[in-house]
């Protein structure tokens, strides 16, 4: 697929800007048409992967150059999103973290790299995602066939159908969004598809794992003022009360938002919304009633 030449685009320096981004958003549709067409693998992936997690698992990334630093984009986002644990999202990059801001040489070819970072990481009740355009990184397969043998749950987001890294995983996810308008560049339709795949799965598996309130981010830790504002209104909008009040009850709960939600809602103190989350193992749903 990154070899491959996109004939519409063989003039594209020779024509003016509006031709180029012209044949530049002709090509990007093909990324949301790739998208549905994998949306069946999309949602087994979700759901296998939350299962992972419910039962003590965590989710690791695995990645070379674009396709490991779109990764490590869509890792480093959870935790202050929806207030999970660090360790719990995971990725490893070929060539370190060094290799998030600079080519390292041979890093992508570097399969002992991959093995040894996944037996130090990886456990069996883990859920490794493996991304790589091509579908051919050696890190990358290294990395999923090394996490199979273990025992971890294997997805892939690739762009090449039957490729090796499909191939090595349990849950193929295959975005074919063509050639590039600049050969080679898989940063553009490939890497678009890349982050919306990641962004898709890890959004699904934080609302499965009950991260969310409608489609409020109720566990994000409030930690600036304008994630204190954010806040704020998400205990308004949960609770049904005003501003002032959602406020005030956001800094009794010491900015948790969940808590905040109950104490707004139900007129109680911290200590009976903590008692009554804990018997309702955090469902907001059923503590609202």
């Amino acid at each position: 697929m990154s070899q491959e030449r996109l004939d519409s685009s063989i003039n594209i320096d020779l024509v003016d800007t509006e031709s180029i981004v012209e044949m530049i958003q002709i090509e990007d549709r093909r990324v949301f048409e790739a998208l549905e067409a994998a949306r069946s693998q999309l949602v087994r992936a979700i759901d296998l992967i939350t299962e992972r997690l419910v039962e003590g698992g965590r989710l690791v990334y695995a990645g070379a150059g674009t396709s490991g630093r779109i990764a490590m984009l869509d890792a480093s986002e959870l935790p202050p999103t929806y207030g999970v644990e660090p360790d719990l999202i995971r990725v490893i990059m070929a060539g370190g973290k060094r290799a998030y801001f600079e080519a390292v040489e041979g890093a992508e070819d570097d399969e002992v790299a991959a093995v040894n970072a996944v037996n130090e990481q990886v456990t069996a009740a883990d859920a490794v995602i493996g991304v790589a355009a091509s579908g051919t990184t050696p890190f990358t397969v290294a990395a999923v066939r090394r996490a199979n043998m273990i025992g971890a749950l294997t997805v892939s987001v690739t762009g090449r159908k039957g490729s090796p890294l499909a191939a090595e995983s349990d849950i193929p996810i295959v975005l074919q969004t063509g050639a590039e308008v600049i050969m080679g560049s898989t940063r553009m339709k490939a890497g678009t598809a890349q982050k919306l795949a990641l962004n898709t799965i890890s959004t699904a598996v934080m609302i499965r794992l009950g991260r969310t309130f409608s489609n409020l981010m109720v566990d994000m830790p409030a930690t600036n003022r304008k994630l204190r504002a954010r806040a704020a209104s998400m205990v308004a909008l949960a609770s049904a009360v005003g501003r002032s009040e959602a406020e005030r009850a956001l800094s009794e709960a010491g900015g948790r938002v969940r808590t905040a939600i109950v104490m707004a809602a139900r007129k109680c103190s911290r200590q009976e919304a903590e008692r009554a989350l804990e018997e309702a193992g955090g469902n907001l749903r059923e503590v609202l009633g």
